[in-house]
């Protein structure tokens, strides 16, 4: 496999990864109560985003508390449970798609939080929802090349503003059935946030190394779902078939040097049970070895898959083999094998 699709680790593992729980759940029938009358005008059912997405409830952070202050929670959990000295950290990388401003970054405002030395380098990337396996990515690379000994990747995702307003917009007079279809990916989506230590395996016995990640981009689709702070677009039809193509793709071509067919888990992006039985179905993954927040988390953007890993940890076991597998719209498809 040529260029840089393909990356082999030598000397990185994970030390740990923990989550923060945002706190107000609100249930798909909440919201199916909020859309009846654009229902009854539209003629549309109510209950697709739990019959046909899967999706029971997300959840949303209280009033006051925000993004950054999630993934700050869980930043700093991360780091006591690793035992590395917050000032041995060398670099944070902040993956969320949630953002205030424009500028600065919100790595930012994440560092002040933490109370990170100044000799922690921080930034964000941003990828859609493969950011953090992006910034795992980095990470990994700047371990291996000797730049840094740790690194500390986080995401705080909050869905709350962005569905708040479609759910106004969609109950506006004028609003048609075309309109709810091109919005409702934003009523799955969810509120939660994620972080994880990564340090140097020859320094950590008991870390989780990294294997080895593929990559491979789909650029041409970079249309299909587009948003911003108060609506997201999605041609849900076209992007599904065109990220389980990509993943197919990347699947056929990461088989030359892989063997991914007998994995302990396939941590999937978490979109929703269409697209999760999909992938399956198409790439021979056995159902029962992938595990599923999307019911109760929704889509957490680029927190969702190390936020599933954080639920496998205490059932994983030293020899088990892990897959995360992350798509982002763009499109941009990677995976990544973690060593138990």
């Amino acid at each position: 496999m040529g260029g840089n699709a393909t990356h082999r680790y030598t000397n990185t593992a994970v030390l740990t990864v923990s989550t923060a729980d945002a706190s107000q759940v609100v249930t798909s029938a909440a919201i199916d109560e909020q859309l009846a009358d654009t229902y009854r005008r539209t003629r549309l059912r109510p209950g697709l985003l739990e019959k046909l997405a899967g999706i029971r409830e997300r959840r949303w952070w209280t009033d006051g508390v925000t993004f950054v202050d999630g993934a700050a929670t869980a930043g700093a959990k991360a780091i006591s449970e690793s035992g590395v000295d917050p000032a041995d950290v060398g670099l944070m990388v902040n993956t969320s798609v949630s953002r205030r401003w424009l500028e600065p970054s919100t790595a930012v405002a994440v560092h002040h939080a933490l109370g990170l030395p100044s000799s922690c380098q921080n930034f964000d990337i941003t990828n859609a929802c493969l950011g953090f396996v992006n910034g795992m990515e980095l990470a990994g690379a700047m371990i291996d090349s000797g730049r840094l000994d740790y690194a500390l990747v986080v995401n705080g995702e909050d869905a709350r503003p962005v569905q708040e307003a479609t759910i106004a917009r969609l109950n506006a007079e004028g609003t048609g059935a075309r309109d709810v279809i091109a919005q409702f990916a934003t009523l799955t989506l969810g509120s939660g946030a994620v972080a994880m230590v990564l340090g140097r395996a020859d320094r950590h016995p008991e870390g989780h190394r990294l294997v080895a990640s593929v990559s491979r981009a789909g650029t041409e689709h970079h249309e299909l779902c587009v948003g911003d702070n108060d609506m997201m677009r999605t041609d849900l039809k076209g992007l599904l078939e065109a990220g389980v193509a990509l993943s197919e793709e990347l699947w056929a071509e990461a088989a030359e040097e892989f063997d991914w067919r007998g994995m302990s888990r396939y941590v999937v992006h978490q979109v929703s049970q269409v697209h999760t039985d999909t992938i399956c179905a198409r790439l021979g993954i056995d159902p029962g070895r992938v595990p599923r927040t999307f019911p109760t988390r929704g889509n957490l953007g680029p927190a969702s898959v190390p936020f599933t890993l954080a639920g496998e940890v205490d059932a994983l076991v030293d020899g088990d083999r892990v897959l995360l597998m992350g798509i982002g719209s763009g499109l941009n498809a990677c995976c990544l094998e973690i060593a138990w």
